[in-house]
């Protein structure tokens, strides 16, 4: 069999196991395993992510939590990770985690389980998205108040450059869809080259690092709580840097031989972002000059002071700046597609209001352009939340981060409850963990059930209406509207996958072996006659 032919094959495969489950193949299937991981890791990019947030663990803990809970945080991050790559390789649905809920949980719960589980990863990726804008408008707004000391950054000019950003990533996302993989395969190179490039200059050039004690023992708190509250605000930055790392399942429908792939790019982005998260909290603990001026620098992002603290250099320190803002700007990409693409697939279901609308498919580009333009609209009126306070940051990161991990531990708490309810389906896709698999979903979820609550604690003190963490009121008030558009609407009209079809992919391929075998076989016999 050619390559070509075997390709073929196994989209035909993939796009047979949709259809077991109700759903028709509307997407192009563009990616490989290469631009998937691409793809994946310019949205995990942890060491990016963890560089755009870093005025979060500077004032919670400093280097010792940073790095600390960024290696536990990363072992436990593995086993969710390697607990959702069982469930896409045995359903790759871009749905991801409602759908793997609605066939996994306990049948007398999994329609309304799946419903909640749509609306928080919705909330998650969208969120995350903004976050990223935000990041990028901080990068830039900061290069050019490092370059030109008299500006002034407002909170206006970030929101609004923000929005740019968002308004950009529409446009790709609708105009340059067939681009995807190969901006995936591109920033993949840049992301590593990027990463090796700042990490050896500023080792390189700061000739003022810091001792060895400052970096692994020395605790720094900045947030006027005790010091073991501010630890555990510490977590915020680490949970942040490893997260999105579900970004292959929701591109499942648009990837080659997806079922094999997907759960392969899901392992290598938290591999990847572990091992370069690692070396670059370090690097960067080493390289920073005077912790207050630094979490209090006028560009607004610390890493962009430690670049100019080790260099010595507006040029060198911008030059290093705009290497991230390229990733960050790939990457405010690459979430617009997951959240478009989860929207698209959550409307599917009628999980939307207005859904038609939202499911519907460009037929030439075959891209679904008002899922698209919904995406961009909520991350630009997140983004909007800084408008009114000055935590509006810190608080989108955590709508975010809450948002992701409550949908993480949604599939790995109905696969626990099933194994309780006698419902349990044994996941036979072509990545499996066997007798680990539950285990991996139980240690999984108690991380999730711990973070998520920490996420809603105020991150400064005294607490007033300014700093205030909203996080629990933006949470509540998503499930507000996802409880009454249930009642309204969802009761009736949301499906979910076709749980009587929900055949794992490893099903559907021996059964499509034999059926091929009985053709060779066929032939050969009247070839025979």
């Amino acid at each position: 069999m050619s390559t070509h032919e075997k390709v073929f094959s196994e989209d035909v495969q993939e796009d047979t196991v949709l259809e077991n489950l109700g759903y028709q193949q509307e997407l192009k299937r563009s990616f490989g395993l290469l631009g998937m991981i691409g793809f994946s890791f310019s949205i995990v990019t942890s060491w990016t992510a963890l560089g755009g947030v870093l005025i979060v663990g500077v004032e919670s803990g400093g280097p010792p939590v940073m790095i600390y809970s960024w290696i536990g945080i990363s072992v436990f991050a593995l086993a969710v990770a390697y607990s959702m790559a069982e469930m896409c390789s045995a359903y790759p649905l871009a749905g991801g985690q409602y759908s793997w809920v609605a066939v996994l949980a306990p049948p007398k719960i999994a329609r309304g389980m799946s419903w909640a589980t749509g609306w928080l990863m919705i909330t998650g990726i969208l969120a995350m998205g903004a976050t990223n804008n935000f990041i990028g408008a901080n990068f830039i707004l900061g290069q050019a108040n490092l370059s030109f000391p008299s500006y002034t950054i407002e909170r206006w000019h970030t929101v609004l450059l923000a929005y740019l950003i968002a308004l950009i990533s529409t446009g790709v996302n609708i105009y340059g869809p067939h681009l995807l993989d190969r901006i995936s395969r591109f920033i993949l190179l840049w992301n590593i080259l990027s990463f090796v490039i700042v990490v050896i200059t500023i080792l390189a050039t700061n000739d003022h690092k810091q001792p060895a004690s400052f970096v692994f023992h020395d605790f720094q708190n900045f947030t006027g709580f005790s010091t073991g509250f501010a630890a555990i605000l510490g977590l915020l930055q680490s949970s942040f840097g490893m997260c999105c790392y579900d970004a292959p399942a929701h591109m499942t429908e648009e990837m080659k031989n997806a079922s094999k792939e997907a759960p392969k790019a899901i392992i290598m982005s938290v591999y990847i972002g572990a091992i370069t998260g690692f070396i670059f909290l370090i690097s960067v603990c080493f390289c920073i000059g005077d912790i207050s001026s630094t979490a209090s620098s006028t560009t607004g992002v610390p890493l962009i002071q430690i670049f100019y603290d080790s260099t010595g250099s507006v040029v060198g320190a911008c030059f290093l700046s705009s290497l991230i803002v390229v990733i960050v700007l790939v990457c405010a990409n690459a979430l617009l597609a997951e959240g478009s693409r989860s929207l698209f697939a959550f409307a599917r279901d009628h999980g939307l209001p207005f859904s038609s609308l939202f499911a519907k498919v460009e037929s030439k580009r075959q891209v679904p352009v008002y899922a698209i333009l919904l995406a961009c609209a909520v991350q630009m009126a997140l983004n909007s939340i800084y408008f009114g306070t000055l935590t509006g940051f810190n608080t989108v990161i955590s709508i975010a981060t809450e948002g992701f991990y409550l949908s993480y531990a949604m599939p790995l708490l109905a696969r626990i409850l099933s194994w309780f309810t006698g419902d349990v389906k044994i996941l036979s896709g072509p990545y499996n963990l066997g007798r680990w698999g539950i285990i991996m979903n139980v240690v999984g979820l108690s991380f999730l059930v711990f973070t998520s609550i920490t996420f809603n604690f105020p991150t400064l003190a005294p607490v007033d209406s300014g700093n205030m963490n909203y996080t629990s009121a933006a949470i509540g008030i998503i499930g507000l509207i996802s409880i009454i558009t249930w009642l309204i609407s969802g009761r009736k009209d949301f499906t979910g996958p076709q749980i009587a079809g929900a055949v794992p992919v490893l099903e559907v391929r021996a059964t499509e072996l034999l059926d091929n075998l009985d053709e060779k076989l066929a032939e050969k016999s009247e070839t025979k006659d």
